[in-house]
């Protein structure tokens, strides 16, 4: 575990039995064999006098001895997690940790710090649920409340998480962790002369603290103070003590830095030092065997041997709490998704819903291979129909509450499940994004995503740039489909004549314009967007990074010939 986990180390290893509160190490459960109490009760209880003494390094140690040595406590299989995890056993941790809340089903220390690893391992979903599980069983306890909040933060669902982090704060003032959680949220949404107090009272606390040295830089490098922002970042990046993660995420805003003083060629070399970090950090997880980019490639080969009309269909009949028109938001990332999106959510007659993975059950059953895509060609009903209902349960899961609405469900990366789309929902409506090529690559390598195999790729420009290609070739492939439902929508034209752009899509979604349209802004701040373009939205309509890749031509040179096809087939100058 970090040193850097504010909050953390006491959430994990305080209060975790009712010894702590007692002064006595509980006796510990009947162990099979001869065991001598006397002994294991010497060693309980140097293991508590170690973590109450806050030695957990020794602590963690003895517990683990004690552990080999057969001695099963949930105070020793807590502290035996936390060197497991230190030392990146990270399954070996969550099974001590299991066996903790088998043998003490109660106690909310071996719960949380299960959550807690899981969360590490960016199981967040898996994680949601231990928090939550806390919550109820201890209500008044802060920690599971902010855990809960990062969890909530690291899914994308905002508004949650912000709850959370304010009643962690409610009930306990001094939450570091809450206090921190606010101001990243505060921070990720342009607000940020409300993050700058929060940031710096952690700092007081906690001096030097990544994630509020970066709230502090983002506030300075916002008001025009590029020079300081660019100093407390040069000093964060050689600390020693930050994470791999932190370290690159403190280079990736320091870029922004740089880019914002116009110094690009320090701010690509920033931005290299990020995503490297990050492309070697996840390597493991999805960078060997076949990468999204590589089954990307394998659909397309599979796409050329499938008949272009098996993917038109005829349309189910609609149900009676469905949507009025169903919406699929694509295109790729950093091609004005989100800010269509966000512009559509303003209307009082649609339901939008930000990137959530509601073809999961389908990607399941049609989409485990490239192969698969032949068995989806020929599909009926009878298999389709469940993977329709069990998108629109998700859907509901999600939030969004579609019936009677324009339902827009955007995920730029659905541009790759297109036949899932086109098969399921022949009735479905496609905005289609589009941006300048060069501009859109460039922006995806310089934006920090949630991690994913998909993100994964963006991490390297020929990962970005091949994995554009392969998106706007299923596109391309698929357009024979596509195109009688489909309405492209470039980001330029909607930036140059922001009314006729959203005057157009209204007409194709059979909505009436609205000023309130225009007032995207405020609703954006207001629905907390979860994607990297989140600070941007909340300034307004802006043009600054229309043909921003001129600036980092050198840089872009090595890609730009496998994105030349696609400016020249969109129209884009060739300059």
């Amino acid at each position: 575990m970090s040193e850097w986990k504010v909050g953390k180390i006491k959430v994990k290893v305080g209060g975790y039995t009712p010894a702590a509160r007692t002064g006595q190490p509980a006796a510990p459960p009947p162990s099979p064999g001869a065991r001598n109490p006397i002994a294991d009760q010497a060693m309980l209880q140097q293991i508590q006098a170690a973590a109450q003494g806050r030695d957990f390094a020794r602590a963690a140690t003895l517990a683990d001895q004690a552990l080999q040595g057969g001695l099963e406590h949930p105070m020793v299989l807590n502290l035996a997690a936390l060197k497991y995890e230190q030392e990146g056993r990270f399954d070996d941790a969550l099974k001590v940790l299991g066996r903790a809340v088998e043998l003490a089903p109660q106690d909310i220390g071996a719960r949380n710090a299960m959550g807690l690893v899981l969360t590490r391992i960016e199981r967040y979903r898996e994680a949601l649920a231990v928090f939550e599980g806390v919550c109820a069983m201890a209500p008044d306890f802060a920690g599971s409340h902010c855990a809960r909040g990062a969890s909530l933060e690291a899914l994308g669902r905002l508004k949650e998480a912000e709850a959370a982090y304010k009643h962690a704060l409610e009930l306990q003032p001094d939450n570091l962790g809450a206090m921190q959680g606010l101001a990243n949220l505060l921070s990720r949404r342009g607000a940020h002369a409300e993050a700058r107090p929060l940031a710096e009272e952690v700092l007081e606390a906690e001096p030097n603290f990544p994630d509020a040295v970066m709230v502090l830089a983002a506030a300075d490098a916002a008001e025009g103070a590029g020079e300081r922002a660019q100093r407390r970042l040069e000093l964060l990046v050689g600390d020693e003590r930050l994470t791999v993660q932190q370290r690159a995420l403190a280079h990736g805003l320091l870029g922004d830095v740089l880019d914002a003083q116009n110094l690009t060629a320090e701010a690509f070399q920033a931005y290299a030092a990020c995503n490297m970090a990050l492309w070697r950090a996840y390597a493991p997880l999805h960078g060997e065997g076949v990468t999204a980019l590589d089954f990307a490639r394998g659909m397309l080969a599979e796409l050329d041997l499938i008949p272009p009309e098996s993917w038109s269909g005829t349309a189910p009949e609609a149900a009676a709490d469905g949507p009025t028109t169903h919406v699929f938001l694509l295109g790729f990332p950093r091609s004005g998704t989100t800010l269509l999106e966000q512009v559509l959510a303003s209307h009082p007659d649609v339901e939008a819903l930000e990137e959530r993975e509601t073809l999961e059950a389908a990607q399941r059953a049609f989409l485990q291979t490239p192969q698969d895509l032949a068995r989806l060609a020929k599909a009926g009903e009878a298999e389709l129909a469940p993977l329709r209902a069990a998108y629109w349960e998700r859907v509901r899961a999600e939030g969004a509450n579609p019936a009677g609405k324009v339902f827009v469900d955007k995920h730029p990366f659905n541009t790759l499940r297109l036949p899932l789309i086109l098969k399921l929902f022949p009735d479905a409506r496609i905005l289609f994004a589009r941006r300048d090529p060069r501009d859109v690559v460039l922006s995806c390598y310089r934006r920090r995503f949630s991690m994913s195999a998909p993100a994964y790729q963006l991490l390297t420009l020929p990962g970005a740039a091949g994995y554009y290609d392969a998106a706007m070739k299923m596109a391309d492939r698929l357009e024979p489909a596509m195109a009688p439902r489909t309405r492209i929508v470039r980001h330029e034209a909607l930036v140059e004549d922001f009314d006729a752009a959203v005057r157009d899509v209204c007409a194709f979604l059979g909505l009436a314009w609205t000023d309130e349209m225009r007032n995207f802004a405020d609703k954006a701040r207001d629905r907390a967007v979860a994607t990297p373009s989140g600070a941007q939205l909340a300034r307004g309509l802006s043009a600054e990074g229309v043909g921003s890749w001129r600036r980092y031509r050198e840089q872009l040179s090595p890609i730009l010939p496998v994105l030349k096809p696609w400016v020249e087939a969109y129209g884009y100058p060739d300059e």
